[in-house]
């Protein structure tokens, strides 16, 4: 809950992003490694605990203008005790593990704050102030990683960037999504780098292939010398490196055949983003079968007068639109491409996967979609995106 609370409350995705390191326990917000001066004139960290206001799942407004805090006894500069807030220092179980030494009291002007980032700063500014006076760097907006630790969020650490309700609401088609990306070549590793830092549930990788240098140079990121001659499985690569965002990348270390198809029943979307026509035939008819919408990328690229001309294709099909598979699918091997030669064209890898990846999330009402275009080409030579 409190990753949700803090989602919808914009007193405390300010406070995120203004660097403070915030936890909610419970009905509890905790704000960690506040400097402060303890009574040998060091500067500590301290953590203030604000007791919140709390309807179901809705946060209200401040109910007093009192805050708890954990830590020695706070001075001021010189040691003596900032008597101006410290109303009294007797320990205090607040609850879900959180015990308190002190208990402040800054009343202002108005008799409450009007937020919990107007009360926050209040407090930390009391204690910030005086040990600043020692060492004008030391702050309490730290900007520090943050682990998740709750169960239900996908991600790691948690995103310190400011959201809004109405980004919470339009992201909320995309959180029970499970998602799967088949082949990991240029396009589909870049599409994973994006769909990574998406609140999908799970991530799905199918590729049977090793990791070598020619992956190497068409993927995000820049794999070591050292990782190359370790020969691994491109799915156990990916899954690895993206894991360290997103807790539910899972990889299937096989090519998708008859034989795993069954893996494919409990999914909600697929990325086909292979080069071979006769498997790409087959996982498209089963798709199409078991009604889960497919985006299918491809790309070509040919020189021309010694300049490279390439193009890259996006094809959405869905239970409701999937009349123009044959025509705009190619289900044959593409013969002598640039492409297949290694030529190096990182960007257009990266384009491909971005224009799917726009795609899908207009699928799912993230984006505003005004063409709702099920087939589009970009053409590098005339610099033209055709939508059909």
């Amino acid at each position: 809950m409190s990753e949700k609370l803090i989602s919808l409350s914009p007193d405390l995705q300010r406070l995120r992003a203004e660097g403070y390191e915030i936890e909610i326990k419970g009905t509890i917000l905790l704000v960690y490694n506040v400097p402060y001066v303890n009574t040998n004139k060091e500067i500590s960290p301290g953590t203030l605990v604000c007791l919140l206001n709390i309807s179901g799942e809705q946060l209200l407004g401040p109910a007093d203008h009192t805050i708890y805090f954990k830590g020695d006894s706070p001075c001021d500069k010189d040691g003596s005790i900032l008597n101006a807030i410290v109303n009294n220092s007797v320990k205090k179980d607040l609850g879900y593990g959180v015990v308190a030494d002190h208990y402040f009291s800054a009343k202002p002007p108005s008799g409450n704050y009007p937020d919990y980032f107007e009360k926050i700063e209040t407090y930390v500014s009391h204690l910030e102030s005086q040990a600043q006076a020692l060492n004008p760097v030391v702050t309490a907006r730290t900007g520090k990683v943050i682990e998740s630790k709750e169960q239900d969020v996908v991600f790691k650490y948690l995103n310190p960037s400011p959201s809004c309700i109405e980004l919470e609401v339009v992201t909320k088609e995309l959180r029970d999504l499970k998602v799967v990306i088949i082949g990991l070549g240029g396009a589909g590793s870049y599409i994973l780098d994006f769909i990574a830092k998406t609140p999908v549930k799970e991530i799905h990788l199918f590729d049977g292939d090793i990791f070598v240098s020619k992956n190497a140079f068409r993927a995000p990121a820049a794999a070591s010398v050292e990782t190359l001659r370790q020969m691994l499985k491109k799915v156990n690569y990916y899954s690895d490196m993206y894991s360290n965002i997103h807790k539910h990348v899972v990889p299937h270390d096989c090519y998708v055949t008859p034989a795993v198809f069954d893996e494919l029943l409990s999914m909600d979307f697929v990325f086909i983003c292979i080069d071979k026509g006769d498997a790409r035939k087959l996982i498209v008819q089963k798709l199409t079968g078991l009604l889960i919408p497919f985006i299918d990328v491809g790309m070509g690229v040919n020189l021309e007068n010694g300049k490279v001309s390439g193009s890259v294709r996006t094809t959405l099909v869905t239970k409701e639109k999937n009349d123009h598979i044959e025509l705009r699918i190619p289900f044959t091997d593409e013969g002598e491409n640039e492409y297949n030669k290694n030529i190096q064209i990182v960007e257009l890898n990266a384009l491909n996967a971005a224009i799917a990846v726009i795609k899908w999330k207009k699928y799912f009402n993230f984006y505003h979609d005004l063409t709702a275009e099920s087939h589009s080409i970009y053409e590098t030579n005339v610099n033209k995106v055709i939508n059909d």
